[in-house]
């Protein structure tokens, strides 16, 4: 990853979870905590691809793990935020935005229900059984909706903030195209003025010739 991106990612990553622990973690919701740092993975994701995607949630997940009041084995929510983030990244838009908002609420909606399961599912291979007592279908459900009710205020601006720092690629790719046209049009342009001109002077020579031969007949007529 690019210096850029991974000082925007820490950043994210880290106001992220400084919100959700000292923020939504208060809030004594029913059920699930709203995830914000899995919505920042799920938005930088979207913008760096599968290896970005995997990479931001590792870390992310690491800082989970570290960070108080951590009650799990260390790596359990970096190894579930890195499958979710190479996952995501996999259905990247190819212009960087996503379709519809339909697309980005489903994507949402898949991350949140796939990351409490996986969370819960390699809990329970370390001996970890806290998701059974307290319900794991309530999880699943409390989770997927208070994420999808706080992504559309999280999500696009992640993105936002992910392209603009990266340069716009986009706008730079299609820069590029627009000059590889203009440059073509210029050498097709160039070739046909060079052509022209060096028709031109053949003709020329050619007149030229021909008036030379006739002056030459015209001296031996006389």
């Amino acid at each position: 990853m690019r210096l850029n991106r991974m000082l925007l990612s820490a950043t994210l990553v880290v106001v992220a979870l400084v919100l959700q622990v000292s923020v939504l973690a208060r809030l004594q919701l029913p059920g699930a905590v709203p995830d914000l740092v899995l919505l920042t993975v799920l938005g930088l994701a979207l913008v760096y691809g599968h290896v970005g995607g995997a990479l931001v949630g590792f870390g992310a997940g690491l800082l989970s793990d570290l960070a108080p009041p951590a009650d799990h084995a260390a790596g359990r929510y970096a190894l579930v935020l890195c499958v979710v983030g190479y996952l995501v990244g996999l259905v990247k838009p190819d212009n960087g935005r996503l379709k519809s908002a339909t697309a980005s609420l489903a994507v949402v909606a898949a991350a949140a229900i796939g990351t409490t399961l996986l969370y819960a599912g390699v809990g329970a291979l370390v001996g970890d059984t806290a998701a059974r007592h307290v319900g794991l279908p309530g999880l699943v459900f409390t989770a997927t909706l208070y994420d999808l009710l706080l992504a559309p205020f999280v999500v696009p601006g992640i993105m936002a903030l992910a392209r603009r720092a990266d340069n716009d690629p986009l706008d730079e790719a299609n820069s590029a195209k627009a000059a590889d046209v203009s440059s073509g049009w210029l050498a097709s342009g160039t070739g046909l003025r060079i052509g022209a001109q060096r028709g031109g002077t053949r003709m020329k020579a050619a007149r030229a010739r021909t008036v030379r031969a006739g002056r030459i007949k015209g001296v031996k007529r006389l």
